[in-house]
């Protein structure tokens, strides 16, 4: 069976791609990746990167093609163009399938699934629950079918990771027939990479799996912590919405929900405006300014206040969630950084992992300011509790997800 994957990412005026080939799961190759863009609206464009007959290990070549792109089938026509154009085709064989991802699931989906009518069908009730992400991902899969009708399709959602979490921790506390009425739980996202790192950790610790207590946190614009307990979430901190949870680059995590009643009467907002506010207008962008955690750094550095309150708030949330999800699983045996923020800034790892050595966490502090881009132990050796950075690959695990989907 073919172990090459296209992974698709689709939003509303836009497709990204990559082209993964998972012969060896360990040593996955990126074939080609791209981007359409602008679909729909004037300048559409097409930029696709491929390894066409240099090697798995050589460099991108990158081509573009520009042109009319009025929507997303006439988007995968053109990706099939710069394909034959550019390749790599008869280089890497026959292609096994799509992988979609799609953000939200609902309680319909705790795996990936072959997509036929009924999954398209499910995939459509779910879009209440995401309104501007369900739409763009369906013009994918539509646009993927009709342009390949022969190759199989696979839908990986974010929120899947997440429906092994038991009642009590998915359930809110408001009337249970509104809830019922209207699918209020918590769902989660950053499904596919918490799954991945949680599993890149035990593997990489040689742990249990069937065993292994890990706490990841993705740390990126979005983001989002996770309790894994054998493999299993059973606690994430975004709830029926991204807005939930950590602060965010703009979104504003926990509030007490009162305050956008507060705003709303007192201030005029309409829900509209506190909608904006929150999702838009909050969390670091709101607090400093900016979203950019790099900015923020230096601006504290230059003695700017609000810079380093911004920065002692983002890392006070981070670490009350790291006790509560301790207090869950009964302790833990890794704790895990990843995505943009998770990777690259030493800084804010050593303020969430401050003084914890209590708690059996002891950061190594030359081995946190290492720069690398590999996975890699940051805690001390012989810390009862492991810090690690692993770098996320949600479109290794969507590919991992949709091969096995085919029993691959």
């Amino acid at each position: 069976m073919s172990r090459l994957v296209q992974v698709i990412n689709s939003g509303s005026s836009s497709i990204k791609y990559q082209l993964l080939d998972i012969s060896d799961p360990d040593r996955p190759v990126v074939w080609a990746a791209g981007l359409v863009e602008a679909i729909g609206e004037p300048g559409s464009r097409l930029v696709h990167r491929s390894r066409i007959g240099r090697g798995a290990d050589s460099d991108f070549v990158e081509s573009e093609l520009t042109g009319s792109i009025p929507d997303h089938t006439a988007g995968f026509a053109a990706i099939g163009e710069a394909f034959a154009a550019a390749g790599p085709i008869e280089e890497v064989g026959e292609l096994a399938a799509f992988g979609h991802r799609v953000v939200h699931g609902g309680d319909t989906f705790s795996a990936p699934a072959l997509i036929d009518d009924a999954v398209i069908g499910a995939i459509e009730d779910c879009i209440p629950l995401a309104p501007l992400h369900n739409p763009a991902n369906l013009a994918g899969i539509v646009g993927a079918r009709a342009a390949y009708p022969d190759v199989a399709q696979v839908a990986v959602f974010d929120t899947a990771f997440h429906q092994t979490m038991p009642p009590a921790a998915y359930t809110y506390a408001i009337d249970r027939q509104i809830a019922a009425d209207h699918r209020i739980r918590r769902y989660g996202f950053h499904g596919t990479s918490h799954a991945y790192v949680a599993r890149q950790a035990v593997r990489q610790l040689h742990l249990d799996p069937t065993t292994a207590k890990v706490i990841t946190l993705h740390l990126g614009n979005g983001a989002s912590a996770c309790a894994v307990s054998g493999g299993r979430s059973i606690d994430t901190s975004m709830g029926m919405t991204p807005l939930a949870g950590l602060v965010m680059g703009t979104r504003s995590g926990d509030i007490d929900p009162a305050i956008a009643l507060h705003l709303q009467r007192v201030a005029g907002l309409t829900a509209d405006d506190v909608d904006a506010l929150l999702n838009m207008n909050s969390g670091m962008k709101g607090l400093a300014g900016a979203n950019d955690l790099r900015e923020i750094h230096t601006r504290s550095q230059a003695g700017d206040a609000a810079a380093t309150l911004a920065l002692e708030v983002y890392a006070h949330r981070i670490r009350e969630y790291l006790g509560a999800y301790l207090v869950a699983l009964g302790g833990a045996d890794v704790i895990v950084f990843t995505a943009g923020v998770g990777e690259n800034d030493h800084v804010i790892r050593e303020m969430v992992c401050k003084d914890l050595a209590w708690l059996g966490v002891a950061l190594d502090s030359d081995a946190n300011a290492r720069r690398s881009g590999d996975s890699r132990v940051v805690s001390r050796r012989g810390s009862p509790i492991a810090v690690m950075v692993v770098p996320t690959n949600e479109e290794l695990e969507i590919a991992l997800q949709t091969l096995e989907v085919l029993g691959g």
